[in-house]
C-alpha cells in the first residue's frame, strides 16, 4: 500500500515534467502573463453573485476555488483568476433588458454596489481601479485592478444625470445597449429604430467622452458602431467581440468596422463565447433555435412536449465544440485588419452557458497566449494584447475628458 501510494505521487510530478517538456510555449506565456497580465474587458461574477446567493458575500466564498459541479459551475474565483495571470478585470454590472426603467436603474446599483463589496472583502486580492495607473498602482501592489463596467445603456433610463452618477460610483464603460435596442441606439440583435444613434444617443457618447467613460460597443448593431466612432472624440472599445469575417454572428464586428477602429485608435477585446468564434457552434445554434420553434408549433406549446422533442433532437445532433484555436483565428482577424495595437481580451466569464475547450474559466488564458506565441506572436504583441492596447485606450479617453 505505501508502495502504490508513493508511486501515485510520483506520477503526476512525472506527468507535469512532461508536459512542460512538451510544450515550453505555455510556460513561456505563464512568465509573460506574470510580467505583463492580463486585463480583461468582461465578467460577469457580479450578476452570478446575485443569482447565487443574492449577492451574499459571506455565503459565497471566492477566495476559495469553486467546484466544478453542479452545473453551471462558477468559472471565477481568486485562485484561479492568480493562476491565469489576470491583473486587471472589468466587472461586468450587467442587468437583462427584461428590466426597464426605474427598475433597471436601481438592480445596477445594486450590482455596482456587488463590485464595491468584493474589493472591501479581499483588499489583499483586489483593488478598485477608476484610471489607467490605477491599473499599474495594482499591478504593483500584486492586487488585481478591479473596474466596473455597465452593461446595456436601458440601465440609465434615458437620463444623462443617471449616467453621470454611474461614473461617480465607479464606472468606466458602457455598453450602449445590450439585445435589444434602447430609445437612442440599436442592437445588433433587434429591429433597427434608430438607425444606428439617436440625437440623444449622440449626447449620450459625447457625455461619456466627457466624464472620461469608455464607450463599449459590444452588442450594437453596425450602423450604432459606426455612428459613435463618428460622433466620438475619445477611442471606443469592444469588450467582448469577436470577428465578423471568421464568424457570422450579428454580434461580432465587420471588417469595415475593424478599419474604422484603426482610425479611432481603440481597441477590440476578443472574446471567448462558443457561439462567437466558431462557426460550426453558430450553424449548430441556429438549427437548435429553428428546431425549438418549429416544436413549439408542433405541440401547440405545450412545454413537456417541447421538451420530449428537443431531448431526441439533442441526442441525434450532439452540440460541436470551440476550441482555443478558434478563438486565436478571431485575434489574427483583428489583427490582420485592424493592427495588433488594437486587440485585447474579454473572456465574458459566468456570462455564457458554454464554454471553448481549453478556456474554460479564468485560469487558461495562458493556454491562448501559448497558441497565439506558437503562431509568431512576439512578446511584445503578447503584451500589447493582454494590457498594453486597453491601458493606452484609457489614457486617451482620460486625456480626452482632461480637456473638456
Amino acid at each position: 500500500m505505501l508502495r502504490l501510494a508513493f508511486g501515485a505521487l510520483l506520477m503526476p510530478l512525472a506527468v507535469t515534467a512532461v508536459v512542460a517538456q512538451s510544450d515550453p510555449m505555455l510556460e513561456r506565456a505563464r512568465k509573460l502573463l506574470a510580467e505583463s497580465p492580463v486585463i480583461d474587458g468582461h465578467n460577469d461574477l457580479p450578476w452570478e453573485l446575485r443569482n447565487r446567493v443574492q449577492g451574499d458575500l459571506d455565503k459565497l466564498d471566492v477566495s476559495q476555488r469553486q467546484p466544478s459541479q453542479p452545473l453551471p459551475a462558477l468559472m471565477t474565483d481568486i485562485p484561479r483568476l492568480r493562476e491565469g495571470g489576470v491583473g486587471g478585470q472589468f466587472w461586468s454590472v450587467y442587468v437583462p433588458v427584461t428590466m426597464t426603467g426605474a427598475d433597471a436603474t436601481a438592480a445596477t446599483l445594486e450590482q455596482i454596489d456587488i463590485v464595491h463589496r468584493l474589493v472591501a472583502k479581499y483588499p489583499s486580492t483586489f483593488a478598485l481601479a477608476l484610471t489607467a495607473d490605477d491599473i499599474d498602482h495594482a499591478q504593483n501592489a500584486g492586487k488585481i485592478a478591479s473596474l466596473i463596467g455597465v452593461e446595456g445603456g436601458h440601465c440609465i433610463n434615458g437620463s444623462l444625470g443617471v449616467l453621470r452618477m454611474f461614473y461617480a460610483l465607479g464606472a468606466r464603460y458602457m455598453t450602449l445597449t445590450h439585445t435589444s435596442n434602447t430609445p437612442w441606439a440599436d442592437s445588433a440583435t433587434d429591429a433597427p429604430l434608430s438607425n444606428g444613434l439617436s440625437p440623444f444617443g449622440e449626447s449620450v457618447v459625447r457625455e461619456m467622452n466627457r466624464l472620461g467613460m469608455l464607450v463599449d460597443l459590444s452588442h450594437v448593431a453596425p450602423s450604432t458602431m459606426a455612428a459613435a466612432i463618428r460622433v466620438s472624440r475619445a477611442p471606443v472599445i469592444f469588450s467582448h467581440s469577436s470577428a465578423r469575417a471568421v464568424t457570422d454572428v450579428p454580434r461580432n464586428v465587420p471588417d469595415d468596422i475593424l478599419k474604422q477602429v484603426t482610425a479611432n485608435g481603440g481597441v477590440v477585446m476578443v472574446t471567448f463565447v462558443p457561439g462567437f468564434v466558431s462557426s460550426s457552434v453558430a450553424a449548430y445554434t441556429k438549427r437548435e433555435t429553428d428546431r425549438q420553434t418549429a416544436a413549439a408549433a408542433e405541440s401547440k406549446g405545450d412545454a413537456a412536449a417541447v421538451k420530449t422533442i428537443m431531448d431526441a433532437w439533442h441526442a441525434a445532433n450532439p452540440v460541436p465544440r470551440a476550441t482555443v484555436k478558434d478563438v486565436a483565428d478571431h485575434v489574427d482577424h483583428v489583427k490582420a485588419v485592424a493592427g495588433i495595437d488594437h486587440v485585447g481580451l474579454g473572456g465574458d466569464f459566468d456570462g455564457i452557458t458554454s464554454v471553448v475547450q481549453g478556456l474554460e474559466d479564468v485560469s487558461t488564458y495562458p493556454h491562448l497566449v501559448a497558441e497565439l506565441l506558437r503562431r509568431g506572436y512576439s512578446d511584445d504583441d503578447i503584451r500589447k494584447i493582454t494590457r498594453r492596447n486597453i491601458l493606452r485606450v484609457m489614457h486617451q479617453v482620460e486625456a480626452v475628458a482632461a480637456r473638456r
